[in-house]
């Protein structure tokens, strides 16, 4: 059964969006021959440092040059692979992916890599992003005799290239990519080449890695550092390379359009060490931070931030502002994961436990609290009850995006709009609600000027979660996995 918009809700109970997936692609030159091959230990690593991106499950599909092998399991990447896993699988290149799900219920049918072997040779595809027309190309694929054991866009993907295989691999990639319609980065594994594609709003991240004895490719520069590789440059929007033992080929597909990278990578969903289309992103939460100060200043005593992605906009309020920043908020880095308990109150009340406020950098303070985003308010009303219980004088919210008040069609976990708190609420009906003394959020304006000052070049942005404003129209309840 496919989920639609409004009842593929996966809530971990902390109120946030949640990103889909991430993937890494490892290339290992065949002419370096002093080290065997393990191509699958760098992207073992790679995974784990995108890690932040998906929890559901873990996977690695390698080559050596004739047929694939993969591993796949549900949970997290420690816990997917063991030593010996990585060991055996080896190999000369590989793609892996961390899934975030959008199903009620997490299952291996949906775990990436998708494997698939024609009579030409075999390929592995990661996929991160959604596909708007998925539910038109898997039913043309259905009535053509595909079959599908997943409700996952990235089965669809497989099964377009294996339509058009013999045509060679880079046609049959670059004839599936014309029809597909929403955000895509793309992974793909054949048994002599690792291929890399960005979809033409260049919506999901994908970058580019130099290794000592080859290349990468990751849905983040956080993951190239974490295997000692160097960051060459972001994969353009609407483009494919083809990377072999002669070096990376790049070609664009389709017309060139205006680059719309979700704005979100930014606010919430990538590490702060990663940078994504030439912007840090720890630079742009503490510019965040330093215009949210300037629209919105208020009296008070400290700053603090929520852990973690509301810290970096919270050092950047505290410095534009004067007011002194202090942690105030404790987080219990060991909790299990909250979607595993049965039902909602339960995973509220876990959530809730992974927060603690810190007394005495609050009790007797007009406090400024800082946070990245508000989904459902949630985390918001509970973290202003914890303030106020370790004797807060006064609780300001301030948040450093503008209100969510639209569902993300893009490859974003995001609840329908009903179930969105600032969806036909006005600010001051929001801070009643979550109990604050005043709330405010940064100008949608004010949040891309922010990312302007830091790239003055830069293009556009995916902010339609804000405005409702998409670069991908589509029409009708869109169906699906988004991953």
């Amino acid at each position: 059964m496919l989920a639609t918009d409004c009842d593929c809700i996966f809530d971990t109970g902390d109120g946030k969006f949640q990103e889909s997936c991430g993937i890494i692609g490892i290339y290992l030159n065949k002419k370096d021959r002093t080290n065997p091959y393990n191509a699958a230990k760098l992207a073992y690593y790679g995974l784990y440092a995108l890690q932040h991106r998906g929890q559901e499950s873990a996977g690695i599909a390698v080559t050596s040059g004739s047929g694939i092998e993969a591993h796949k399991a549900l949970g997290l990447v420690a816990d997917a692979f063991t030593s010996d896993i990585v060991e055996r699988l080896g190999g000369q290149i590989a793609v892996g992916h961390v899934l975030h799900s959008t199903s009620t219920a997490a299952c291996i049918e949906n775990a990436q890599p998708f494997v698939s072997c024609f009579k030409l040779g075999g390929i592995a595809v990661a996929h991160n992003g959604n596909l708007v027309n998925y539910p038109q190309l898997k039913e043309s694929l259905e009535e053509t005799g595909s079959t599908f054991v997943s409700s996952s866009n990235t089965e669809v993907i497989v099964k377009l290239i294996a339509k058009s295989y013999k045509k060679g691999m880079e046609r049959a990639l670059a004839d599936t990519i014309q029809i597909m319609k929403g955000s895509f980065a793309l992974a793909v594994m054949t048994e002599n080449s690792l291929i890399g594609a960005r979809d033409p709003n260049g919506i999901r991240p994908l970058c580019l890695g130099k290794l000592d004895n080859g290349w990468m490719l990751a849905s983040e520069t956080c993951a190239v550092d974490a295997v000692g590789g160097t960051f060459v440059r972001d994969i353009h929007p609407g483009e494919i390379v083809i990377i072999t033992d002669d070096g990376v080929l790049s070609f664009e597909f389709g017309e060139r359009t205006v680059k719309q990278t979700c704005v979100f990578e930014y606010v919430y969903f990538a590490r702060p060490d990663s940078v994504i289309d030439g912007i840090p992103v720890q630079k742009a939460r503490l510019k965040m931070g330093a215009v949210l100060a300037t629209e919105n200043p208020v009296d008070a005593d400290v700053v603090i931030g929520v852990p973690d992605s509301g810290l970096g906009a919270a050092l950047g309020y505290a410095r534009q502002s004067g007011i002194p920043y202090a942690q105030g908020i404790v987080k219990n880095r060991y909790i299990g994961r909250t979607f595993i308990a049965p039902a909602q109150d339960e995973q509220e009340q876990m959530a809730f436990g992974k927060l603690n406020a810190l007394k005495s950098d609050v009790s007797g303070k007009r406090v400024v609290i800082i946070d990245d985003s508000i989904v459902r308010g949630t985390t918001c009303r509970h973290l202003i009850q914890l303030l106020r219980r370790a004797g807060a004088k006064e609780v300001h919210f301030r948040v450093s995006s503008p209100p969510v008040q639209f569902p993300c069609h893009l490859g974003i976990d995001t609840p329908c709009r009903a179930d969105l708190i600032s969806s036909g609420r006005s600010t001051d009906e929001l801070c009643k609600e979550i109990g604050a003394d005043s709330l405010a959020f940064i100008s949608i304006e004010g949040m891309l000027t922010a990312l302007k000052d830091i790239r003055p070049h830069s293009d556009g942005y995916c902010s339609g979660c804000f405005t409702g404003e998409y670069p991908i129209p589509f029409s009708g309840e869109l169906s699906g996995m988004r991953l």
